[in-house]
Parts: C-alpha cells; structure tokens; sequence
C-alpha cells in the first residue's frame, strides 16, 4: 500500500510539474521583460531592474548608481515596449524641492535591453534625456552546500604595514588611507569652515570569485563605512549598536539583506566579520552570530564598481562617508570545480 501511495505521488508530482513549467514559459514569452537585468546607467554607472507580476500588475523596483532599492512608481506594457516612471522630490541644484517625473522606455532583444530615460519638470518641461542598456541576470542557482565547499590557501590581503596590494577606485581622489599600528584606516578628516572633501574609495588589485572572508572592523560612533564583496555587493559597517533591525544596519547587505538578529558591539570597539559568499549566496557572522544564513544576492547594491554579477572582483573599502580600521583581513579562496 505505501508502494502504491509513492507511486501515485510522483505521478502527480510530475504531472504539476508538466503543468506549471509551460505556464511559466509561456508567461515569460508574453512578457519577456520579467525577471532581472544588470543596467549599466548613463555615465556607465551601475544599476539593476527588477520587474515582477504581482496579483496580475507589473511591478518594478531599480537600483541607480548609488542609494538603495526602490520601487518605481508605475510599470507597464506599450505596444511591446516596457514603460516605468518614477516620481521622486529633487534634494540638490535648481530644481531642489519640486517633484520630477522620469519616464524610463525598454525595448528587449533576447538578453539585452535598450532603454532610454528622460525627466520633466512639474511645467512639463522636459530634460535628462539618455540612452543605456540592460543585460538579463541568470536565475540564482540553488543555494549551495556550505559544507562541501572546497578552499584554496588563505591569503592575507593587507599585511598589516603598508596600502601593496590595494589602490584607489578613482586615482584623483583624495587619499585618507594609511596603515597604522597593524590596521587599515581611513582618517576622513573634515575640517569645519572648509569644503567638504570626498575621501576616495580603496580596493584590492586582485579580483577574487566565490571565498570566505575574515576580518575585523573598528566604527566611530556615528560613523559609517562599507565592504564591498567582489566590488559590488556593500556589507553594510555602521554605528548601530541599539537601533532596530534594518537593510542599512552593521553587517546588512545595504538595502537588500536584513539580518535576522543585532550583533553588534558599541562605537569604538574591534568587531569580528566571517563572510562567506558563494554561488551568489551569502553568509554572514558579526562577533561570532550568524546574522545572514546563505541568502540569495539579487543584484548589486549602490555604489557598486559594476553591475554585472557574474565577473569577479576586488574587495573594496569604503571611504567617502566616514572614518573607519580595518585589520586581519584574511580571504579564502573557494575553488570552483
């Protein structure tokens, strides 16, 4: 009898199976926009779209350059043509203070996207007008095996004396990075009265794909830094001992990955990072509490070097917010078979 209730299983098993995966097909030939896409934005800046069908409406959130994840304010179809607008408040130069409308238009070619973006004013006037493009991101894969990982030869990536090894993002910027009493700082100096000075962002010469990653880290009180997995997935470093849970707090991958528990220590005091990041899945240990448990990584997060998830990268320290040590830092290499 049990034989019989197996067999009958996988029957109907494989027959939801049979139904479901041409139904998914044929919603993805209608509607060839859903799914992720790598932007790169005008200006060649990163950016990621996601356009998903909710209860039968299109929705879109997207990532441009820097900040956070934020959802569009409408999605649609046009004549095959995909039509997203944002409504957002301007914080900065003439227009600070109004409401302006962006209208984004994306055409699709297999994988590829050509999308155009222009803004207008509350008049109507119109202005921003670019061109860029979008490449379709792959499905995630399955989350992985973490103990069946297999690792390479640890390499410390700063040796603890001098910046060999690492350099600037952007060369012209200021430098606030040295190497003091065996740790990695960036002193942000500001000096009041004087303009402020954007301190420059350092990364690893080398380019590294799937690893385990140690290191520990010293934030200032108030102070806000950040590290960035393969140049383009930011693990969040900030004062938040206290604060309630948040995609922004110490440890999160900023805007995307809340973690399931507060771990951090006080402003001030050397705090433990274990960072494992594989198959686009990423685990998380702050002094020694899992606090992220191999979660997907949908796309890249703001300020990201590139968009394009699958390439490797550098590790790179964010410099440009605050002050911030850096020490032990110490990368394993996963070896992909």
């Amino acid at each position: 009898m049990k034989t019989n209730l197996f067999f009958y299983a996988i029957i109907a098993l494989a027959f939801a199976l049979a139904v479901t995966a041409p139904s998914a097909r044929a919603e993805n030939r209608k509607n060839p926009y859903l799914g992720h896409w790598a932007l790169t934005i005008p200006g060649g800046g990163p950016g990621w779209l996601e356009i998903t069908r909710e209860n039968g409406n299109l929705e879109g959130a997207i990532l441009w350059g820097g900040g956070s994840v934020k959802p569009v304010t409408s999605a649609k179809i046009d004549s095959d043509r995909l039509v997203l607008t944002r409504v957002e408040v301007s914080r900065r130069g003439p227009d600070k203070g109004k409401k302006i409308s962006e209208t984004i238009t994306a055409t699709v070619s297999g994988d590829d996207l050509q999308l155009v973006t222009v803004k207008a004013r509350p008049d109507g006037g119109e202005f921003g007008r670019a061109e860029f493009t979008g490449k379709r991101i792959p499905p995630v894969p399955p989350r992985p095996d973490l103990s069946k990982a297999k690792f390479g030869e640890p390499i410390a990536v700063f040796n603890g004396k001098n910046l060999d090894g690492w350099k600037l993002t952007h060369p012209g910027a200021a430098n606030g990075w040295i190497a003091e009493d065996g740790a990695l700082v960036n002193k942000a100096t500001q000096h009041e009265g004087r303009p402020h000075v954007s301190y420059g962002n350092l990364r690893t010469i080398d380019e590294f794909q799937d690893f385990n990653l140690k290191l520990e880290v010293n934030v200032p009180e108030k102070s806000n830094s950040g590290i960035y997995l393969r140049g383009i997935y930011e693990l969040q470093v900030l004062d938040s001992y206290g604060k309630p849970l948040s995609p922004h707090n110490m440890g999160a991958i900023y805007s995307r990955i809340t973690p399931a528990v507060s771990a951090e220590k006080p402003a001030g005091e050397w705090q433990s990072l274990d960072i494992t990041l594989l198959d686009r899945h990423i685990t998380v240990a702050l002094n020694g509490k899992r606090i992220i448990d191999n979660e997907p990584l949908l796309g890249c997060t703001g300020g990201a070097l590139w968009s394009d998830p699958l390439r490797p990268g550098p590790i790179y320290l964010q410099g440009n917010h605050g002050a911030a040590s850096f020490r032990n830092i110490v990368l394993t290499p996963i070896l992909n078979e």
